[in-house]
């Protein structure tokens, strides 16, 4: 299984690399599922926007199938300005990367946190990330929505899953990120969304 994105994927704000989501997802699934041959391979880079990303996602499906894809994107884009075409245009190319090579894909849209510049701006990223992915018939866990609904909950709920910048997931985020995606990967009945 393959996690690619910035730095939610990478980690950053967690205390250790086995506090990432992709860590704890991989932990989850083996757990859940009972299989100690479940991988998920860690491919993020912090700050990398889409079009970086898209580059490494052709490579690393070019050398390696995988189960599974779940690309976290969007949040590095919408902060940095990327035009709305543009940013669809590289959403419409990771699916189709995955389409070709025939892997699944999970789309992780942006991530909720207090200081968002212009917040108009960054939420029309949020919905055409959904959007298209919903058009395009890919599965997609709307992380701002949840994020958002922490905040409502309290500030101070939300700063607990935040890490001391406020702006990236510290290791309670990331447990409830790993668990959020291991919930939509395998149901009650122990069946799994994915290739086994």
């Amino acid at each position: 299984m393959l996690a690619i994105g910035s730095s939610s994927t990478f980690g950053t704000g967690a205390s250790a690399p086995s506090l990432t989501y992709p860590a704890r997802l991989e932990a989850l699934l083996r757990a859940r599922i009972a299989r100690e041959d479940v991988v998920v391979v860690n491919a993020g880079i912090p700050g990398e926007t889409a079009d970086a990303t898209l580059d490494r996602f052709a490579r690393l499906l070019a050398q390696e199938r995988f189960d599974l894809a779940i690309w976290q994107v969007g949040t590095n884009d919408a902060l940095r300005g990327v035009a709305p075409d543009e940013f669809a245009a590289r959403l419409e190319r990771g699916v189709a990367l995955a389409r070709d090579g025939r892997v699944p894909l999970l789309v992780v849209d942006p991530q909720y946190f207090p200081g968002i510049p212009d917040r108009v701006a960054y939420e029309r990223t949020v919905r055409l990330v959904g959007d298209l992915a919903e058009a395009r018939g890919v599965a997609v866990l709307r992380r701002y929505d949840v994020m958002r609904a922490w905040a409502d909950r309290s500030e101070a709920h939300l700063a607990s899953m935040l890490s001391g910048d406020r702006f990236h997931m510290g290791d309670a985020g990331y447990a409830c990120l790993a668990d959020l995606i291991a919930d939509a990967l395998v149901g009650a009945d122990g069946r799994t969304a994915f290739a086994e």
